[in-house]
């Protein structure tokens, strides 16, 4: 029976076969020294790598035992040529993708960690993606030699047809870039707008911000509104505010006793801040029929205001009663 390879064939596949086993090996020592390091450092770049290295290095190290057979084999000088760029290709193309993912997800943990929104926001992730990919295209067609220097002169004019045709996106776009750097907002602030739309920003995209509201709805805005408007940004310069209820007496009422029922029922709701603690302003005061004041107190969120404010009253009316702190009496007309 005859053998069908021959000794040079074998010797071949036995050149892949090793570069083959060295790149692996190398790929375990890696894979495990970032392991280790992430266990040391738990929550770093090191634990990022590690997740986004498992399964492309393990395509790389093919890759370049199929590039070194093409190389090794009796094949034409075009077959190998054709080898070797397809190849070539898939690393430049594969390692695009794996840095611009382990780049949005180590921006993503240096931003949760120093409380950075940028680093978390949609457009950042949008601008990192975009950058990765073209300096990857760019060096995959360095690569296959193709000249790029028209491409950019055609995209130069077709550029400015483009920017007309797309003015409301493109002023979006930079309001985004606006948004991200002066930081009028961040992800996790909960806004108020001129247009009397509230909520929690969920996420700045490259042309819209997303705020969550109270009834479980999600409100779309275009960047440019948020720039161009006026905005009340509750979570500045701290997610403290301060928020109040009135209080209303009549003419004879002791208000020593009052103020002290009022400030007792703020300290004693769940949620209500002892520092600076709550005061009983006069708001104006003496009237002709009743006494008017507002009890003002701080909270810890402004969408907590609403629940806190309706208990304080209720336990300030309560006391009132068990206090006999008379209230201004209703007369019909």
């Amino acid at each position: 029976m005859r053998f069908p390879y021959s000794i040079d064939q074998l010797q071949d596949s036995g050149v892949a076969l090793l570069v083959l086993l060295v790149a692996l090996g190398a790929r375990r020592i890696l894979l495990r020294r970032l392991e280790t390091l992430a266990e040391e450092a738990p929550g770093t770049f090191a634990g990022v790598l590690r997740e986004g290295l498992g399964t492309p290095s393990m395509l790389w190290c093919l890759a370049i035992a199929v590039d070194v057979l093409f190389r090794v084999i009796d094949v034409s000088a075009r077959v190998a040529a054709l080898g070797h760029g397809l190849v070539v290709s898939f690393l430049i193309l594969s390692l695009t993708m794996v840095v611009s993912s382990a780049l949005m997800r180590g921006m993503r943990l240096y931003g949760e960690r120093h409380n950075l929104p940028f680093a978390v926001a949609g457009l950042s992730r949008t601008l990192t993606r975009a950058v990765v990919f073209s300096i990857g295209l760019l060096v995959l067609l360095r690569f296959l030699g193709i000249s790029i220097t028209p491409a950019l002169t055609a995209l130069g004019v077709g550029g400015l047809a483009v920017a007309l045709a797309l003015q409301d996106t493109l002023v979006n776009l930079f309001a985004g870039v606006h948004i991200l750097v002066e930081r009028p907002i961040a992800v996790g602030d909960f806004i108020r707008l001129s247009a009397e739309e509230e909520g929690m920003v969920s996420d700045i995209g490259w042309r819209t911000t997303r705020l969550a509201t109270g009834a479980n709805n999600t409100v779309v805005i275009p960047n440019k509104t948020i720039t161009s408007g006026n905005l009340l940004n509750y979570s500045m310069p701290s997610a403290e505010v301060g928020v109040w209820v009135p209080v209303v007496l009549a003419l004879d009422a002791d208000m020593g006793k009052a103020e002290t029922i009022a400030v007792a029922a703020a300290l004693s709701t769940e949620g209500v801040l002892p520092e600076p603690p709550p005061l009983l302003l006069a708001d104006p005061g003496m009237t002709p029929t009743h006494l008017q004041y507002r009890l003002v107190f701080r909270v810890p969120f402004h969408p907590q205001a609403g629940l806190l404010k309706t208990q304080v009253v209720n336990r300030m009316l309560e006391g009132f009663r068990k206090g006999g702190v008379p209230m201004p009496e209703t007369r019909p007309r």
